[in-house]
């Protein structure tokens, strides 16, 4: 996915979506390797409840890959 289509892709109805997923993009989304930018790609499909439960810990991903990706966004949080 390009650039763009990412950052817009990452906009979402929850002002704490948008905040932990441009946040990543910053401070994380670089360093995925192929697979995970393939993974991240996977987890904005997820409807905005999901997405959220997911990386509050609420629920959890049974894909390897896309919780590798879910830990990446929680500690881009803490970059900066």
């Amino acid at each position: 996915m390009n650039p763009d289509r990412l950052r817009w892709a990452c906009r979402r109805g929850m002002l704490e979506l948008d905040l932990l997923l441009g946040r990543f993009l910053e401070h994380g989304y670089a360093r995925l390797d192929a697979d995970g930018r393939a993974a991240f790609e996977r987890l904005l499909e997820y409807p905005d409840p999901a997405l959220h439960a997911l990386l509050m810990g609420e629920m959890q991903s049974a894909d390897r890959e896309l919780s590798h990706v879910l830990d990446a966004i929680r500690r881009a949080q803490t970059a900066g």
